[in-house]
């Protein structure tokens, strides 16, 4: 498992992620949070090389206000 950047912000019912660097999980990655619970897939990858974003649809249950600021991996 392998921490890929946290939720930045939510758009059009997406959670972006920062990257923590230039590494970025691929699309159609399944992400989770610290308690292993799917938050949802990479669908998108834009942004500066440098340090990357990722738009991640979320699962059906997932309750997007609630993951703002969370810490996501690549499981």
């Amino acid at each position: 498992m392998r921490r890929v950047g946290s939720v930045e912000r939510l758009a059009q019912g997406l959670a972006v992620v920062r990257s923590a660097d230039e590494e970025f999980a691929a699309i159609g990655t399944r992400l989770v949070d610290d308690e292993l619970r799917t938050v949802g897939k990479v669908v998108d990858v834009f942004g500066p090389v440098d340090s990357p974003y990722m738009a991640v649809s979320p699962g059906s249950s997932v309750h997007l206000p609630a993951v703002l600021g969370s810490p996501l991996y690549a499981r």
